[in-house]
């Protein structure tokens, strides 16, 4: 009885490691942005080959990855699209992001976003462009490192300045202009972005935008996510008054509305 007890825990640990694998494979082509062969995905995420081409057959096989070409190329398949269907349709807090990120675009002609965290990335997780006829903002799901984001520093403003800097990966205060963001300056606007709900900064990633963000609160402490509006820069200094209050006033009444529905926030997973 014991040895099948040592057994059956030992097949449970494998199952487990090749869940936690399935899970790598999909998060590097997402961030990959293209499709790989299985000896790519391997060297990318640093598995063994034979464990790598046996997932990538199974989950080709359920329809969460599919062949992209005649060269063994796989990608993210379309199950994974209907799975984020089913998700988003009990995901009470992007439904309920959706009549504020069309009424903040409309009313300010600006880009609006709803931005979280995906692990120790920042992501936008929905988007309503405005009405200029170029893009000014990230592709919806893209990761990007926090310290180059307005959005980064409310949704750690709930963590300690040790928590903070144990999360953020050190590479990640680096800009994309090479330039390199001092943790304290980072820590110090995390502080400011705490003390008054909201921050605004010139992007990081660009030279002509300028983002505005302002918390929605769980429990009145941890940001879940924020609202923010990209616009550009010139824009943003002549209305600066005015989208600051529109976004405050918005994200206001998002968190009210969310905090009297507390099993609307455990289906959206930030419970």
């Amino acid at each position: 009885m014991a040895t099948d007890g040592v057994v059956t825990e030992l097949a449970a640990g494998r199952r487990t490691r090749g869940l936690d694998r399935a899970f790598e494979i999909l998060a590097f082509l997402r961030e990959h942005g293209k499709p790989a062969r299985p000896h790519e995905v391997a060297v990318g995420i640093g598995a063994p080959k034979s464990s790598v081409y046996e997932l990538v057959n199974a989950l080709l096989n359920v329809g969460v990855l599919e062949y992209s070409d005649g060269e063994g190329r796989v990608f993210l398949g379309r199950k994974l699209y209907f799975l984020g269907l089913a998700y988003q349709a009990h995901f009470d807090l992007t439904r309920e992001c959706k009549t504020y990120l069309r009424e903040l675009a409309t009313t300010t002609s600006e880009t609006a976003q709803l931005c979280m965290l995906d692990g120790n990335k920042y992501t936008v997780a929905m988007m309503h462009e405005g009405v200029r006829p170029f893009r000014i903002s990230s592709d919806v799901g893209e990761p990007i490192p926090i310290p180059w984001t307005a959005s980064g520093r409310l949704l750690v403003s709930h963590m300690s300045d040790g928590e903070i800097l144990d999360f953020i990966p050190p590479g990640d205060f680096v800009l994309p202009d090479g330039s390199v963001l001092e943790p304290s300056v980072f820590l110090a606007e995390t502080h400011g972005a705490r003390e008054e709900g909201f921050f605004s900064f010139d992007t990081l990633t660009d030279t002509f935008t300028h983002c505005f963000a302002a918390p929605i609160y769980q429990s009145g402490i941890t940001c879940a996510a924020t609202l923010c509006l990209i616009a550009p820069r010139e824009d943003a200094r002549t209305n600066y008054d005015r989208y600051r209050g529109i976004l405050l006033s918005m994200s206001r009444e998002l968190t009210e509305k969310l905090a009297g529905d507390p099993v609307g926030f455990a289906r959206s997973g930030i419970a």
